[in-house]
């Protein structure tokens, strides 16, 4: 413990400082030139993401030996509700003939006949594209099939869907979001630190500081993304996010340790190194805790999942060193005029205590008992909400707002079998047996047309399409997938976008059932060994578990009935847990290392009381930083980050706002010093007049 606060206090020399600056600044040169190119290595194909065993996984690879290239299918969807016109067909085949001879990047020549609707409202054209692993290609070529055909006359409608277009569609939402989530990221701390602190001066050190940490995480996972882990847009949105959050949160507990030492210290630097020994250690086991939570996720099956931990976690660590090195070191540089205008002189009275927060204990402190009870009453009361989840979030409904692949699908649903704009593959081995799996899959339920098989170039292997009666991405689909796989058994491979959208979400249950467990005992070790305790990790890993039932089931009530929303992504509670959990546990920490430091002096009782008085202001405006980060996801017009902004930004503000305020401290003032079991402090009690001073105390939010 003494090596580890030696290296912790290292950046408080009075050299080191520059020493430090100069490090970090050496670090940002190297790896600028890999973290401008961070969006270049980052996965869009569907298919990279599902586990390399699922049967839809092993359809992309069979389909290779029909094409060298992957191809991808634009579907232009021309209707006509009183029926269509002939010169609307002549429209259509112009329009392809058009978009044939521009000869766009990836655009198959090879045309496909029209396909005309049985009530004659309807036509259909698809564009096969072959973009060759670049995402480019195919989004250029969508938008100039688009610019062609245009979106009708007002009767007659056009519009472009199929796999291509939700992909094009997809790509246009996150074009821009690690631009649009920085921006409003930054302005979002920004605000906030300057309301914390009321300081024209001191907002712009703890940003910088993660500013230098989001910059080296870039560069790192461009490296890992290139070593063969999978990065989406969207998981790169939410590393930025966790990032700005979980070291805006750390900064904020180093800066009020800090003032808190500057005025019992005349030397800055002495002030800084006792702040980085004290605070150091919870913010190393504050960031340690989220780290193995993340890494836990190696264990996912979906490559997306499996992707998020360990750059995840390496973002968090870097976050962490940014905080304990270059924080420090520039704090020092501005000195105490950082803080102006609430400068903390030598000598000055101490003002962290809060008045709030010490009376709050107080009042606690008079009927523990009643007031843990009745509250973990009430979250229980709001966690039975839960009960309300559905999984009922599908392709067509993960937009927020119009969009035009979504739209192209519902004018198919007119006249067409829904299926037709994604068509599900059934590769067969032996081809022989391609004709008796074909009329197997005629007679299965759910399936509206079987195409012909045809054969390989090379290699004893049939195909067939299979379209679907139903939404290619509804729960009636993915049920007729599951029969077309139990009917065909061994001899025929399911693949296409309703069986990669089944395939995923099966992984998203497996993972969510393996990882959880992983991620509760790796936090129960961590809090054990940290508060040197066994009962108290129990009761608070008790406490974060109940504060994330509660805020997840007040919020699937609230994307039912207040946003309208038809369910929710079957990753998101994975997702919610991590970050709830993993984060929840920090404000417990942050208090509880507190409360154990004052206890060995102070006794139990009277240690929580001021704990609670001295960390109250700082973790909740820490707790607020982090609800207004997360809240930020909501800015992208997806629904499944919607969601997980709400979930993670109303649960960081219950934990910090009720569970860390007064149902932990209820808890550890009824257990008294029995929560320290088995450690010393166990069996031990401080029965000295109480430290707290309520007349005098203040708030600790004041430069």
């Amino acid at each position: 413990m003494r090596g580890l606060s030696g290296i912790l206090t290292l950046p408080a020399g009075k050299r080191a400082k520059w020493a430090v600056l100069a490090l970090w600044l050496v670090v940002i040169a190297a790896l600028a030139p890999y973290a401008s190119k961070f969006e270049s290595v980052q996965e869009t194909d569907d298919t990279s993401f599902l586990p390399a065993d699922a049967q839809s996984t092993r359809a992309v690879e069979l389909g290779r030996a029909f094409s060298r290239e992957d191809q991808v299918p634009a579907i232009i969807v021309y209707r006509r509700e009183s029926g269509l016109k002939e010169a609307d067909r002549r429209q259509a085949q112009a329009d392809q003939q058009a978009i044939l001879a521009k000869k766009l990047p990836g655009v198959v020549p090879a045309p496909i006949p029209p396909q005309p609707s049985q009530d004659g409202k309807a036509l259909l054209v698809v564009v096969p594209i072959a973009p060759g692993g670049d995402i480019e290609s195919l989004n250029t070529a969508v938008e100039e099939i688009r610019e062609r055909v245009g979106r009708g006359d007002g009767t007659l409608q056009v519009a472009v869907t199929g796999p291509a277009g939700i992909t094009a569609d997809l790509v246009e939402v996150f074009g821009n979001i690690n631009v649009q989530l920085f921006a409003a990221t930054a302005t979002i701390v920004a605000l906030l630190l300057l309301l914390t602190y009321r300081s024209p001066i001191l907002w712009v050190i703890p940003l910088g500081a993660v500013v230098f940490a989001e910059f080296a995480t870039r560069g790192i996972g461009y490296w890992l993304a290139r070593a063969g882990v999978t990065i989406d847009d969207a998981n790169a949105g939410l590393l930025l996010v966790l990032v700005f959050g979980a070291g805006t949160d750390y900064a904020l507990l180093l800066t009020s340790r800090y003032r808190e030492e500057l005025r019992r210290h005349e030397d800055k630097h002495e002030a800084m190194r006792l702040a980085l020994k004290q605070a150091g250690h919870a913010i190393l086991a504050s960031a340690g805790t989220v780290v193995v939570a993340l890494l836990c996720l190696l264990a996912a099956e979906l490559n997306g999942t499996r992707g998020l931990g360990p750059v995840a976690a390496i973002g968090i660590t870097l976050v962490m060193v940014a905080m304990l090195t270059a924080l420090p070191a520039l704090l020092l540089v501005a000195g105490r005029r950082a803080f102006w205008p609430y400068i903390p002189r030598y000598g000055s009275a101490p003002r962290e205590e809060s008045q709030l927060f010490g009376a709050i204990g107080r009042a606690i402190a008079t009927r523990p008992r009643l007031v843990w009870i009745g509250t973990t009453v009430a979250l229980g009361i709001l966690a039975l909400g839960i009960s309300r989840t559905s999984f009922e979030l599908y392709s067509d409904d993960s937009f927020r707002g119009s969009v035009e692949s979504v739209e192209g699908a519902k004018l198919i649903e007119g006249s067409f079998p829904a299926g037709v704009s994604a068509a599900t593959t059934v590769y067969v081995q032996p081809a022989s047996a391609a004709q008796a799996a074909a009329q197997a899959a005629r007679s299965t339920e759910g399936v509206a047309q079987v195409l012909p098989p045809e054969s390989a170039p090379q290699g004893d292997l049939a195909r067939f399409n299979v379209v679907l009666r139903d939404d290619p991405y509804s729960a009636q689909a993915f049920e007729t997938v599951d029969r077309l796989r139990e009917r065909l058994g061994e001899r025929g491979i399911v693949g296409g976008p309703s069986a990669e959208a089944l395939d995923g979400r099966t992984a998203s249950v497996r993972d969510a059932t393996v990882i959880v467990p992983l991620i509760l005992v790796a936090v129960l070790a961590i809090l054990a060994l940290l508060l040197r305790s066994i009962a108290a990790p129990l009761l608070l890993m008790a406490t974060v578990i109940l504060s994330f039932a509660a805020a997840f089931g007040v919020s699937v009530l609230v994307f039912e009935h207040v946003f309208g929303f038809p369910g929710i992504d079957p990753g998101l509670p994975l997702l919610a847990f991590i970050f709830l959990v993993a984060l929840g546990v920090d404000y417990n920490v942050f208090l509880m290392a507190r409360v154990r430091e004052e206890a060995e002096e102070i006794g139990t009782r009277q240690g929580l009381l001021k704990g609670l008085a001295v960390t109250g202001g700082v973790i909740t405006s820490a707790g607020l930083v982090l609800a207004g980060t997360f809240a930020v996801l909501g800015v992208l017009p997806l629904v499944v980050l919607t969601e997980l902004g709400f979930v993670v930004a109303f649960g960081v503000l219950l934990d910090t706002l009720i569970v860390r305020s007064v149902l932990v401290p209820a808890l550890a003032l009824d257990f008294g010093p029995r929560i320290w079991w088995p450690s010393r402090l166990g069996g031990h009690e401080w029965t000295g007049e109480s430290p707290i001073a309520p007349k005098s105390a203040t708030l600790p939010v004041e430069g």
